[in-house]
């Protein structure tokens, strides 16, 4: 992805933490069989800078760039550099210099700049949210308060019974699409998966539903669907473009503001709404027990429009994490239909009788949560993830990269590295059940790591789990029987490059 460097500067760290640091990279860097003697970016081998443009543009590259990754480790080993104007990028794809990079980042962590996604929050006043914010203050504190909310397991265990609902509403539809077929066959179910990422996740966030699952989806909420398909396709092109370009061919440029403009109205208005409600109860005299959103907004006085961009973002960052992974998992899953018997034998064994599971449930499920993980090793919704170090210049795999340089984490390419896992293009879940088969830890994070990992990782989950064990238990799914093989595409976001159409069988 083309992305411009951040210009930021950090704090200075004490002499311990330097001291600290510098013995960490030494070590890691010996540890890697990294060469004493330390090379410039000139020596580090990569395209020049007609060929990459020729990949980009001519060969389809923006929707490739996964591919693009692969190519680029076969052909120049697993660091490389690249050049696009005067934006430099080294791009790492092998998990230990993956872990010095992270281990580098210090108190903190930058990822790279969604350069468009912050000029148009500049050009219109909007505030920042945690994707689009710089490490600062206010960013620490946004993120400690949703951490403390999000990423531990058991405080997101109260909310089954409302992602339970939405499953329930999720199964009605499917039921309703396999009846119109002659063949119980659901095309696109990437649609239907996407509709119940969205509805799941606003039942958090604005703890109501948007009915994005009903039987006729009111149309300010199909508008909130179609301006984040549009958003996401237009984030490319617009990064692609200089500036100076947006003037002169203005489309994509519009087209990308106008989505986000009715993206922040969508989602103010539901906060809003909520809020009033909030007001309404307490001159009742009645409690108010606010989870998410009424929890974010009471801990620390933050401005409004700081709430509606992190609230706005958060939507974007679980829904198409939900869609895809739900996608692809039962793409495999109906191809491979040993493992999903196995599945189901192991959600009913949980279940022992009854049809809908709780958080508790899931926790005992561990075929369930491998199936995930090889989904994700296969198909990470985000193929590359960005960091740039902004207060001192890294040793890295034997190369000195100053400090501003933007460093993409080719993890598409990591996860299917034949030196990480056996037989890495063939989707087999039970490699993560075997003690005796370890893996890197860096070798698959598809939620990221530290500081600036997924902070929507546990709800997404948890709606995954719920979602997909309720499935199995009512459906046999199975490959569309006219069906061609599907492959990724790159779109911001890893996504189908052909709609996944499957038969689900009621059971």
């Amino acid at each position: 992805m083309l992305q411009q460097a951040l210009r930021v500067s950090g704090r200075s760290a004490s002499p311990l933490i330097k001291w600290v640091e510098k013995w960490v990279e030494s070590a890691t860097s010996q540890k890697s069989g990294a060469p004493h003697q330390v090379k410039s970016l000139q020596e580090m081998p990569g395209p020049t800078v007609c060929s990459f443009a020729w990949d980009l543009f001519a060969k389809r590259g923006l929707s490739r760039l996964h591919e693009l990754q692969l190519e680029g480790r076969k052909q120049y080993g697993p660091m490389w550099k690249a050049s696009f104007g005067p934006i430099l990028t080294v791009h790492v794809a092998d998990p230990k210099l993956i872990e010095q990079v992270l281990r580098q980042e210090g108190q903190h962590p930058m990822r790279s700049d969604l350069c468009s996604w912050k000029d148009y929050r500049q050009l219109r006043g909007h505030g920042y949210g945690l994707l689009t914010s710089s490490e600062g203050e206010e960013w620490q504190t946004v993120r400690s308060l949703l951490a403390k909310n999000m990423l531990r397991p058991c405080a997101v265990e109260p909310y089954d019974g409302a992602l339970n609902g939405v499953v329930a509403d999720l199964l009605a539809k499917l039921r309703l699409r396999c009846r119109q077929s002659p063949h119980g066959l659901v095309t696109d179910v990437s649609r239907e998966f996407y509709r119940f990422g969205l509805e799941g996740i606003s039942s958090v966030l604005f703890e109501s539903r948007i009915g994005c699952l009903d039987p006729q989806v009111p149309p300010e909420t199909e508008r909130f669907i179609q301006a984040i398909n549009t958003m996401f396709v237009m984030t490319l092109l617009t990064m692609a473009m200089p500036g100076w370009l947006h003037r002169i061919f203005s489309k994509p440029w519009d087209t990308f503001c106008q989505c986000w403009d009715y993206m922040f109205q969508f989602a103010k208005g539901h906060i809003d709404q909520r809020l009033q409600e909030e007001a309404e109860r307490l001159a009742r005299g009645e409690e108010v027990e606010g989870r998410y959103l009424t929890y974010f907004l009471s801990q620390q006085g933050l401005p409004m429009k700081t709430v509606y961009s992190n609230v706005t973002e958060l939507l974007l960052a679980g829904v198409d994490t939900i869609s895809s992974t739900m996608s692809w998992s039962l793409y495999e899953l109906s191809r491979h239909p040993v493992v999903q018997a196995d599945l189901r034998d192991e959600v009913q064994g949980v279940l022992r009788g009854r049809k809908v599971p709780s958080a508790a449930d899931v926790a005992q499920m561990p075929l369930m949560k491998a199936v995930v993980k090889e989904v994700l090793r296969l198909y990470p919704v985000i193929p590359a993830n960005a960091r740039v170090i902004a207060d001192r210049d890294i040793q890295v795999g034997g190369y000195l990269i100053p400090k501003n340089t933007l460093i993409t984490l080719c993890h598409y390419a990591t996860s299917r590295d034949e030196k990480l896992f056996s037989n890495p293009d063939e989707f087999l879940p039970h490699r993560w059940l075997r003690r005796d088969q370890g893996h890197h830890p860096y070798a698959s994070v598809p939620f990221g790591v530290g500081k600036r990992s997924c902070i929507g990782r546990r709800i997404a989950e948890l709606e995954l789990y719920l979602a997909l064990a309720q499935i199995l238990i009512q459906f046999e799914v199975r490959p569309d029987p006219d069906g061609a093989e599907v492959r990724p595409m790159t779109r911001t976001l890893l996504v189908p490059q052909t709609d996944i159409n499957l038969q689900f069988i009621e059971r």
